[in-house]
């Protein structure tokens, strides 16, 4: 069984158990957060489109930890003018682990 899910505008394919990095959510880690946006349900190949969402689902999650994504550099040039930029940027994510499905 899984489901897509809209968590905080990102569509995800997940499953029972599964753990996946979303963007930070506020929350204190072990805390219980549930998501309602649930947009498909495949269960053992019968499949709920939603309109847009299924009613009545919805996926409970457990936040494990906070974590900062890898560096992303971003430079900016322009030739022949002398002008360069240098700013680095480091993504806040929350490791997350789904508990259970509801649907």
């Amino acid at each position: 069984m899984y489901v897509i899910v809209d968590i905080q505008g990102q569509q995800f394919k997940v499953e029972q158990d599964q753990k996946l990095f979303v963007h930070r959510i506020n929350a204190d880690q072990g805390a219980e957060v549930e998501f309602e946006k649930v947009m498909l349900v495949d269960n053992d190949g019968v499949v709920t489109v939603g309109a847009p969402l299924v009613e009545g689902a919805k996926v409970v999650v457990e936040v494990l930890s906070h974590v900062k994504g890898d560096k992303v550099l971003v430079f900016k040039k322009k030739r022949r003018k002398g002008y360069r930029k240098l700013n680095g940027h480091r993504q806040q994510f929350s490791e997350v682990r789904v508990k259970s499905i509801v649907a």
